[in-house]
């Protein structure tokens, strides 16, 4: 089997992971692969030479096309792939007529189904995604939920000493890019009624500025740790006590897989993707959108009842063992190429 990914994406993001871990795991299952990505994660793309995975670099520019779908077009020609997996929607716009019964369009979100008009196929990771693409007019048969998995490394507890946290002092976690649909502002309102509790932020983006000043007018700033992008996200998850998950807006969100892999009680907010995910009081703490009190009184909960903690720890360890580990992924993925090839 052979397969050809296609991705332009941002240099870091929700997205680009699973992308990436995708690419790993059915590297570690047998499966020849090629990438055709842009060049601005270097990390990314030695990992996937490491893995001896060739990669043709493009620019994905939506204006000046034809360089990219040239790109496209010689990757297929030198590769060959028995199956084109198209990763979100303006990689989807450079799918290839001529193969479109073998090309695969992935939604991590709700994109237009014209994206993807050259994709027979089409994987989503939610169950309301691929009812959003079924009531587009897309056949049954041709949609299909690909879940996603954690691909988190062995971990070794980020010391806290080198965060200035208190080894005793309640350590809550939230990873995300600093937009605000990840909402944390409203985590940082929670936080001021949080007294000893520390807060580590880490992402980067636009919000960067605006939450640092908003932490130093709750009086927080002295407990609060922008971490920026980072990539050991295994090791904080290890050294945390908590992981926030309070997004305004998440078509699924691999934080609530991840949190459950890592063995870490979550707080999340009622988001699409969450929503449907987890069961509040069982392996999660559900909390409406934009509520600051709900999210406070959640996380303070979990601080304070060590039982609760417990609990919603055990119980996210049964979900992602029933559904989101490494070994379900390469199932699922590798019976999609097998149903595409056999069908094509």
């Amino acid at each position: 089997m052979k397969v050809l990914h296609v991705i332009a994406g941002a240099k870091d993001g929700g997205a680009e992971s699973i992308m990436r871990d995708a690419v790993v795991a059915l590297a570690e299952a047998g499966l020849a692969q090629h990438v055709v990505t842009r060049a601005h994660n270097p990390a990314r793309l030695a990992e996937f030479a490491a893995l001896d995975v060739p990669v043709t670099l493009a620019q994905f520019d939506n204006f000046w096309r034809a360089p990219t779908s040239l790109a496209v077009q010689h990757a297929i020609d030198a590769f060959a792939p028995d199956v084109c997996h198209y990763w979100m929607a303006r990689a989807g716009t450079f799918a290839k007529k001529a193969l479109r019964t073998r090309s695969i369009g992935w939604y991590g979100d709700y994109y237009k189904l014209r994206r993807f008009q050259n994709c027979a196929w089409h994987a989503a990771m939610t169950p309301d995604i691929v009812r959003y693409i079924k009531g587009e007019g897309v056949r049954e048969d041709r949609v299909v939920l690909l879940d996603s998995y954690a691909n988190l490394a062995p971990a070794t507890p980020t010391p806290r000493a080198s965060l200035d946290t208190p080894e005793d002092a309640p350590a809550i976690l939230a990873l995300g890019r600093l937009h605000k649909v990840k909402a944390f502002d409203v985590l940082l309102e929670a936080a001021a009624g949080l007294p000893g509790a520390y807060i580590w932020i880490a992402g980067a983006g636009p919000e960067d500025a605006a939450l640092k000043a908003q932490a130093s007018a709750l009086n927080i700033a002295d407990r609060v740790r922008f971490l920026g992008w980072r990539e050991d996200r295994a090791d904080l998850m290890a050294a945390c006590d908590i992981i926030a998950f309070p997004s305004r807006y998440e078509p699924f969100g691999n934080v609530t897989i991840e949190a459950w892999a890592a063995g870490k009680p979550l707080v999340v907010a009622d988001a699409a993707g969450p929503a449907q995910t987890v069961t509040n009081e069982h392996n999660a703490l559900l909390v409406p959108k934009d509520d600051v009190d709900a999210l406070r009184t959640a996380l303070a909960r979990v601080i304070a009842d060590k039982a609760l903690a417990r609990k919603l720890v055990e119980n996210g360890a049964r979900s992602y063992e029933a559904r989101f580990t490494k070994a379900a992924f390469v199932k699922a993925a590798t019976d999609l190429y097998a149903r595409v090839v056999a069908a094509a």
